[in-house]
């Protein structure tokens, strides 16, 4: 037996489990939430986060986003689309397909900028994202570069569901959301918060207090790129 016919059988078995199939409810209902909000914001012109200051690392680049006209208007009708095709059980796919590379994108600008405004969250939809395309394996591995696969048929929904609770799954879930928390307010010695008094407020009472106010002086008084206020902060 090759491993793929190996992953066929594991994946039936996780499939036919009533709590993965409440799990994909939940990840598909929360993804298309988040990016319903996001996409109609930029659909209808309005600056995302618009309360951020634009001397803000992030702030900066929402901004230069925002500028950017029908780019910016594209990006909220894709976001919008993705979220639709999820919720829609027979484009769900597809709709994974299309959200992983926009949310990885903002994954991927949040830890850049320590923006704590998607620190958080990001992550969280990356790993989410991620067990929904897991999820539709059946109908994502004609995609792969393999010519055979020990089962060739989509899945189809059992008549009865297996009640088993999958104990170290959601264990190692919640680890995941426990460690990413973590991440997100440890895995930085310094961030630029949101507004200065925020960001002064980390750096109050503490050794490194008068460089740490020059650093968020650099951030939002004089709207330096993040990398050469957290240069200046280190020397």
């Amino acid at each position: 037996m090759n491993s793929f016919s190996k992953f066929d059988q594991f994946y039936i078995k996780i499939k036919s489990n009533r709590w993965y199939w409440l799990f994909s409810i939940f990840c598909r209902v929360g993804l298309a939430y988040a990016f319903l909000f996001a996409g109609l914001v930029k659909i209808i012109g309005e600056k995302f986060a618009s309360g951020l200051s634009e001397l803000h690392p992030m702030g900066a680049y929402l901004t230069a986003l925002h500028n950017t006209g029908y780019y910016y208007t594209f990006i909220g009708i894709a976001q919008v689309t993705a979220a639709i095709l999820l919720l829609i059980p027979r484009t769900v796919a597809l709709g994974a397909l299309l959200y992983f590379p926009i949310i990885l994108n903002i994954w991927l600008v949040s830890f850049a900028l320590r923006f704590e405004g998607s620190f958080l969250t990001s992550p969280l939809m990356v790993l989410a994202n991620l067990f929904l395309l897991v999820w539709n394996y059946d109908r994502l591995k004609y995609l792969l570069p393999y010519s055979q696969f020990s089962n060739r048929e989509i899945f189809q929904k059992p008549k009865k569901y297996d009640m088993k609770f999958p104990v170290w799954f959601f264990a190692g879930v919640l680890a995941s959301v426990v460690l990413i928390f973590l991440l997100a307010r440890y895995g930085y010695d310094v961030m630029p918060r949101n507004t200065l008094s925020d960001c002064r407020t980390q750096f109050s009472n503490t050794l490194n207090e008068s460089a740490g106010y020059d650093f968020c002086d650099c951030i939002h008084v004089n709207g330096k790129p993040l990398d050469t206020c957290l240069g200046e902060y280190k020397k």
